[in-house]
């Protein structure tokens, strides 16, 4: 008894703990509200954005959540938040390299990041967004060929859409946030028979024949930041470490460095890579979830590579520590950076949305020794659009033949290639193994995809 009594007090006293660190948030917010200025005349070439706020820990990766949400491209920032104020400036472009001009976007980044917005809220409700209308699914396990296709096969076997989704593959690891609806009502599942069946059979598709210790799936009514989830996913399986034999390519890998900058206790960390788009949101979301503070950041981005540079201490207020703790920093922002670096060929899907649809997809990939390495899956309005990174399953580049042959089967007006000519291997002769399944496909009739599909 007098134990329980202990648990129920420490419990309520940790809720008071919340409940005060909560209301001195808001009673701080409103004496120190964040202050949003945009200015598109002191700057030739990008529109200038200026924040200041009461800083806090995540505070920096909410502000590049925001921009980086809206697919703007940051050129440069500047970064300080010494003596608990936040002050950054972001010198943005939209994605034809034009300033920001459309009042619709420069008032939804007045209202996400000024006084009216929750970006100042506790970092407990950071990115999460509630949802009443689908369940979030996360899936993390050991990446293989085919893997997405069973993956959608069990979801449209056990009568779940799949209506957002986005899948990532690094270091031999997959990871996925998925959110889906019940096919007859079209709403959430909230059943726990159902969630645990669903969760089960995820699980033995993510096993497969290894059985793997790691493979690892979750539901929820919601779901965070569905990219900034992805990089917590991957990290928690350790998608960073590699083989001590592995060969890297040293042309492609990003130029990562920490180094102590004892007299102002800072640790220096600087990023050298290939610029591309959310490069920034990547690195901070991952200093950020490895509890290190920005202090100071100066961000070039105006070039094909980009340099970013970082004043961080750890939440404690040290430094880094180790050698074993610098080489871990940097085996994680080189994880964070080629995490979202797109290997193979993009292929987009735009077509009527209908049950089954990336099941049958993905099913024509394997089939076609196709292998999926990233994916997003996007349903707006009934129109289900589709953006599958592919590679060959042997390692090869794609053959042009093999993509003529899944276009024909799914339709050349729905499945598009986006990706650039050199990526696709050349028409080379007829193999008759490669198309083993071309007349399976045509007695399916899966012409004219978006229709119902009749078999024979």
């Amino acid at each position: 008894m007098g134990i329980c009594l202990l648990v129920e007090v420490a419990e309520l006293n940790m809720g008071f703990s919340h409940d005060m660190d909560d209301e001195y948030e808001k009673l701080f917010r409103r004496l120190n509200p964040p202050r949003v200025v945009i200015d598109n005349e002191s700057c030739k070439n990008a529109t200038v954005v200026r924040v200041d706020s009461a800083n806090r820990h995540g505070t920096l990766l909410e502000v590049v959540q925001v921009l980086t949400d809206l697919n703007l491209m940051i050129t440069k920032a500047y970064i300080s938040s010494d003596g608990g104020w936040f002050m950054d400036v972001f010198n943005v472009k939209d994605q034809d390299g034009n300033k920001i001009t459309y009042e619709a976007i420069l008032g939804y980044i007045r209202k996400s990041l000024g006084p009216e917005s929750c970006f100042v809220s506790s970092m407990r409700s950071v990115g999460v967004k509630p949802s009443m209308d689908h369940t979030a699914i996360e899936l993390t396990g050991s990446d293989r060929p085919g893997l997405l296709s069973e993956v959608f096969a069990v979801l449209t076997h056990l009568k779940c859409n799949v209506v957002n989704a986005e899948v990532w593959t690094h270091n031999t690891r997959a990871a996925a946030v998925m959110q889906v609806t019940d096919e007859e009502t079209g709403f959430e599942i909230t059943d726990p028979e159902r969630l645990s069946k669903i969760k089960e059979l995820l699980c033995n598709v993510l096993k497969g024949s290894n059985k793997s210790k790691r493979a690892k799936t979750g539901v929820s009514l919601g779901v965070t930041h569905t990219e900034r989830r992805l990089h917590q996913m991957m990290f928690a399986d350790r998608d960073y470490e590699r083989a001590d034999d592995e060969v890297l390519n040293e042309k492609e890998r990003p130029n990562v460095s920490v180094v102590n900058w004892y007299d102002k206790d800072y640790s220096v960390v600087t990023i050298r890579s290939k610029d591309r788009p959310k490069l920034l949101f990547d690195t901070v979301c991952t200093l950020t979830d490895m509890e290190y503070v920005v202090f100071h950041a100066n961000i070039d981005a105006e070039g094909p590579e980009a340099y970013q540079e970082y004043y961080i201490r750890h939440i404690d207020g040290s430094p880094v520590k180790s050698d074993a703790e610098r080489q871990r920093v940097i085996q994680c922002l080189e994880a964070a950076i080629e995490r979202r670096v797109s290997e193979g060929l993009k292929l987009e899907l735009c077509t009527t949305d209908r049950i089954g649809l990336l099941s049958d997809v993905t099913r024509i990939f394997r089939e076609n020794s196709l292998t999926v390495t990233r994916a997003e899956v996007t349903t707006r309005d009934g129109k289900a659009i589709n953006t599958f990174y592919v590679g060959d399953a042997s390692g090869y580049p794609v053959d042009a033949k093999t993509i003529d042959s899944i276009r024909q089967v799914i339709g050349q007006t729905i499945l598009k290639v986006k990706g650039s000519p050199e990526e696709l291997k050349p028409v080379s002769q007829e193999s008759p193994t490669r198309f083993l399944f071309g007349g399976l496909f045509k007695s399916r009739s899966f012409v004219n995809f978006g229709l119902v599909r009749s078999y024979s």
